[in-house]
């Protein structure tokens, strides 16, 4: 491999669930080991809601947003494709695309990873007795969040789809392999360990696609790319896209981008991202560990063929519940204002919102469930419900925390990042309300970070998954001021609440 240059340019792209973002990073390593933002850009795409629990995305929206958020970036940053060493991708998991093989035209919008459409076939499936088969064989339990059945669903109601696929000419892909697709011109079609272990298709020893589970989804082997280590060679980018071809180094699901960015590297290390959901995992080496409690197991990350795992729990709506509050309550003029307005209400407020828009995830996974607020007087005001809903998330957290000890993990530190982390008043409800230490990171856009890193590890930059721990910063810590007793007696009213929408 070529010796880099003293400092390189990375180009992360992080294709998100509400928009499309690109970071360019100086990289280098020596005396001091460096990993820096340079110039990002970003661009919003629209959500669609055709059907009740129903969640999609326009296909040509995920890709011009990216698109365009690339070459706003490198004009940013006064660079040239040239000067780009390597690209990674992190990207909105379990999300599925299916298009043709021969013009790369998708055949229905992309089912976005809240959608819940198949939660009847999941139920039927478990009625028949296939969840232990599909928990021993991937991690994961039934659930309309994965891919299997949003790939089944458009198979049999996409006219033609079945034949189509049939015949080996319908490709399958999570986003980061739609984006690869593209970009190469439809000349690499391949996905990331991470990815993979995410589609409720992939073996979890083999690391391969099981055959057994693609029989039981009737999903041919024909549509699945092929699965690598997520710093490896996945080909170049067209040209014709930004200038110049670009190897393509690593790409990794967001979740597990942001682990590898808060150098959760170690086994016991535990990180929680707040985007437009919460995903928080646990780090446990090279032992894919079998949840007692309704947690996932799932790849953090394969490289050089060793795969190391995690323990994840998923929930559906964190910053999405301020987007509510926004968008559809017009209660908020930007999600900043949340922090001011739960300023002074207590911990003990009379309101509870259990945030079920699209049904429960993790520890519950009940997809029918739906959002409920209780405890309401002629007091609730803004300001109580703002307080309602950045606890609802804190209260999340703490199940699913909850839910590892249970598991016989020893948890010290909860490592944040993403876009409700600038909220100092949830982080502080977060660490009261879980009762562990909360550290900020230094940099927000931790997936992106870990995508970045990724590829530069690819690129020769740097030399051991370790040297992400010389990277790490943090920004801020915070220690919970609530006694236990107290929090014990929020716990237990939060319990009966999810109780009643059980």
């Amino acid at each position: 491999m070529p010796t880099p240059p003293a400092k390189s340019f990375i180009l992360a792209i992080d294709q998100g669930t509400t928009s499309s973002r690109a970071i360019i990073y100086r990289a280098a390593a020596g005396e001091v080991f460096e990993l820096t933002p340079l110039a990002s850009a970003s661009e919003d795409f629209k959500q669609f809601f055709p059907h009740n629990g129903w969640v999609e995305h326009d296909p040509e929206a995920l890709w011009q947003s990216t698109l365009n958020s690339c070459r706003q970036a490198l004009s940013e940053a006064e660079l040239s494709a040239t000067d780009i060493t390597a690209i990674g991708i992190t990207n909105q998991r379990e999300t599925t695309l299916v298009w043709e093989r021969d013009t790369g035209k998708v055949i229905h919008r992309a089912i976005v990873w809240q959608d819940r459409r198949t939660a009847d076939l999941c139920e039927q499936l478990r009625q028949q007795g296939h969840q232990d088969l599909v928990k021993s064989r991937t991690g994961l339990l039934l659930d309309p969040y994965f891919s299997a059945t949003k790939i089944k669903w458009i198979l049999d109601n996409v006219a033609g789809a079945r034949e189509a696929a049939n015949e080996g000419n319908l490709c399958f892909g999570t986003v980061d392999t739609f984006l690869l697709w593209r970009f190469s011109n439809g000349q690499v079609h391949a996905t990331d360990a991470s990815n993979a272990s995410r589609t409720m298709l992939m073996n979890l020893a083999t690391r391969q696609w099981d055959p057994e589970l693609l029989e039981l989804f009737d999903i041919p082997q024909a549509m699945m790319p092929e699965i690598r280590d997520n710093a490896a060679d996945f080909g170049v980018i067209d040209a014709a896209y930004l200038g110049a071809e670009i190897p393509v180094s690593a790409m990794v699901g967001d979740q597990q981008g942001a682990l590898i960015g808060q150098a959760c590297i170690a086994p016991g290390m535990l990180k929680s991202t707040y985007g437009t959901g919460c995903f928080a995992l646990l780090n446990t080496g090279t032992d894919a560990l079998q949840s007692e409690h309704r947690l996932l197991t799932t790849v953090a990350y394969q490289l050089n063929g060793v795969a190391h795992y995690a323990l994840e729990g998923s929930i559906f709506m964190a910053g999405a519940i301020v987007q509510w509050l926004r968008d559809s309550l017009g209660m908020l003029d930007n999600a900043a204002q949340s922090e001011a307005l739960a300023e002074g209400v207590s911990y003990q407020q009379n309101e509870i919102l259990v945030p079920a828009f699209t049904g429960l995830g993790a520890p519950y996974w009940v997809p029918e469930a739906r959002a409920a607020i209780f405890g309401m007087t002629r007091d609730t005001g803004r300001k109580e419900l703002a307080a309602a809903a950045l606890k609802s998330v804190a209260m999340q957290s703490s199940d699913l925390l909850q839910a590892m000890v249970d598991d016989g993990q020893v948890i010290k530190k909860l490592r944040v990042d993403g876009g409700m982390t600038a909220n100092a008043w949830f982080l502080q409800a977060l660490a009261d309300l879980t009762g562990y230490p909360v550290e900020r990171a230094a940099v927000s856009e931790a997936t992106a970070l870990g995508a970045a890193f990724l590829a530069a590890l690819q690129a020769g930059i740097f030399a051991k998954v370790e040297d992400m721990q010389k990277i790490h910063q943090i920004d801020s810590e915070f220690t919970s001021k609530l006694a236990n007793d107290e929090r014990e007696k929020i716990r237990h009213r939060w319990l009966a609440a999810v109780a009643k929408v059980r």
